[in-house]
């Protein structure tokens, strides 16, 4: 099911001639007096010529231009494309996400050739790392479901970063690390991007089972039967209606001597209807990527196995697809959740808590050093952050670290507090707690439900939590931009690696 895009990576430096490619790619940014050519490798008669020509050539060096010219003898490179940084701040060098951003949009644009060679400034190993992921993110397609692929550009398949360290021992590692990255955002966005004709419960166990594969990470699956058994009550809760019955997936990579202990839970709703309390049908097709978070944490398992971190991390795919039917749960329901809460639905629509409830609770019977969970949780996160920015609300030894990791990701997330007055909102009259509340601050009020179902440590004490909700970076609408396509992004991932990196890092 998962025909995954993956680049090759490589790096040179000196003569561009002895590894021609089918372009080159230089940097242009907005200085205060008009577009400035950035340090590249070409001649400096070369370089001179092209700097005086660029208000000529109609190029501004803002995000995500990309404008192709003849190639240059010197490059062996039959085009030359001019891709634009945006706007130059003094001399502060360009940030790691800059050459993110313009390294992903020059190869998403430059889609229908086969090696592009990157040569843009890169002052560190970590520059190199940016220029590298930002390839991996932009050379991405998805036309599997096309009976034919006439007119469509296939992705690049080879680049190559020219940089003053092609020849320091700590290159490969970095392109090693980029590459799994690319490979992890890839795959996400591939399984946020399948139809849900193709891609439902069973399915998508099947994907993590296929994803899997060649790595050292056991899958475990929960059928209909088993989570009816063992009273998983909301993940069947949610489920039942749908001819295709729900799973919950783990997917559990434990290295010998494991520095340390993550839980990983994701929302995996294949297709919201929003069940008897039904959405409107306007925009009801993009419900597809309302399983984006347990394909965010099945993806980061499985790179993190990849990479071979010596950190436990384990991730709860709470899977189900939502639909309205005679077997569907009624608003007034009352469902008894894993681990015994009871839970009054007072709307069928706020069906990701119900599953992530006891994804939650069964991770916290695990007793690990932290729980993140990662879902597309509430048109709320939209209203208050945006479409790029994702929110996180939680326990401050995690959510500090998370924004961080985020940072160095190059992920915009923003912390969220969680008011105590919101969780009277989530009375019930007949059961331990409601599925909704204040609908003002609607996100914050959907992490203090889940909260509740977050288990405590051998001491007593709460597991540390938190909850990202990325329900409107996790699906791009609108126009392709930096190493983002249009639908599925990928995006969390990085996030989360980065973060188990840091624990690596902090246990050291």
């Amino acid at each position: 099911m998962v025909k995954n895009t993956e680049v090759k990576l490589s790096a040179i430096a000196g003569s561009l001639l002895k590894f021609p490619g089918d372009a080159l790619v230089v940097g242009v940014g907005q200085g205060p007096d008009g577009p400035v050519l950035l340090e590249n490798p070409l001649s400096a008669k070369a370089a001179e010529a092209l700097a005086e020509t660029l208000r000529i050539l109609g190029v501004t060096g803002a995000s995500d231009q990309a404008h192709r010219v003849p190639g240059l003898p010197e490059t062996g490179a039959a085009v030359l494309v001019l891709a634009g940084v945006g706007k130059l701040s003094g001399s502060q060098p360009l940030t790691e996400e800059t050459l993110r951003r313009a390294a992903g949009s020059a190869v998403r644009q430059l889609a229908g050739l086969s090696t592009v060679t990157l040569a843009l400034p890169t002052a560190s190993l970590a520059d190199v790392a940016a220029v590298a992921e930002g390839a991996a993110m932009g050379a991405y397609s998805f036309t599997e479901h096309r009976s034919s692929k006439d007119g469509l550009k296939a992705p690049v398949e080879n680049v190559v970063i020219s940089t003053g360290f092609a020849r320091d021992k700590g290159l490969q590692p970095v392109l090693e690390r980029a590459a799994l990255i690319g490979k992890a955002v890839n795959a996400t966005r591939t399984l946020v991007n399948q139809p849900p004709s193709h891609l439902y419960p069973e399915t998508f166990a099947d994907a993590a089972k296929e994803l899997s594969k060649g790595l050292p990470v056991k899958v475990t699956v929960w059928d209909e039967k088993r989570l009816e058994k063992e009273g998983f009550g909301g993940i069947m809760g949610v489920g039942k209606g749908s001819s295709r019955q729900p799973r919950l997936v783990k997917v559990e990579y434990a290295p010998a001597k494991a520095a340390a202990k993550i839980a990983l839970v994701g929302k995996g709703i294949t297709f919201d209807t929003g069940g008897i309390s039904i959405k409107p049908a306007l925009g009801m097709g993009d419900m597809k990527s309302d399983m984006a978070g347990a394909a965010v944490v099945l993806n980061t398992v499985l790179a993190i196995a990849g990479l071979g971190l010596p950190v436990k991390v384990t991730a709860w795919l709470c899977i189900a697809e939502n639909m309205p039917s005679g077997a569907a749960s009624r608003p007034a329901d009352v469902l008894t959740m894993f681990g015994g809460k009871t839970v009054e639905v007072l709307n069928t629509d706020a069906e990701g808590r119900l599953v992530m409830a006891d994804g939650i609770v069964a991770a916290s019977q695990e007793y690990p050093d932290a729980i993140i969970d990662v879902a597309t949780l509430t048109g709320a996160q939209l209203i208050a952050l945006g479409n790029r920015t994702a929110g996180v609300m939680g326990a401050d030894s995690v959510t500090g670290p998370l924004k961080a990791a985020a940072d160095r990701a190059g992920e915009l997330v923003w912390p969220m507090p969680l008011p105590e007055e919101l969780r009277p909102s989530l009375d019930s009259q007949v059961a331990d707690l409601a599925n909704i509340g204040e609908r003002h601050g609607g996100m914050m009020t959907a992490a203090v439900f889940l909260r509740e179902f977050v288990g405590k440590d051998k001491d007593g004490a709460q597991i540390p939590w938190a909850h990202i909700d990325i329900a409107g970076p996790s699906f791009n609408n609108g126009s392709p931009y930096g190493y983002n396509h249009k639908q599925a992004t990928g995006c969390t991932v990085r996030t989360l690696v980065a973060y188990v990196e840091d624990v690596l890092a902090a246990t050291a």
